[in-house]
């Protein structure tokens, strides 16, 4: 695990892919790989944008977690926290 100033970082992203409905599967460096129901954060202001398909569509890996167009991101931390375990 990484860590800042002595204490330990949670679980980081090493991959994220879009599903449909607004699901994304997320690959972390702790060899988990959780599902996001991202409609739960698109009605909050500054995620809005992500209702549009197109938009939501080009999340990415930054900086060990995700991020889309527009300088659009979410907190890794909690982002693990509010997924669950993929089957």
């Amino acid at each position: 695990m990484d860590m800042i100033k002595g204490v330990k970082l949670g679980p980081r992203v090493t991959s994220v892919i879009p599903l449909e409905n607004y699901i994304l599967k997320i690959g972390f460096n702790n060899n988990e790989i959780r599902l996001f129901d991202a409609k739960k954060i698109y009605n909050l202001p500054c995620f809005k944008p992500l209702k549009q398909k197109e938009i939501f569509n080009t999340v990415h890996v930054e900086y060990g977690s995700i991020a889309w167009v527009n300088d659009i991101d979410y907190c890794p931390d909690t982002l693990y926290q509010e997924s669950i375990p993929y089957k």
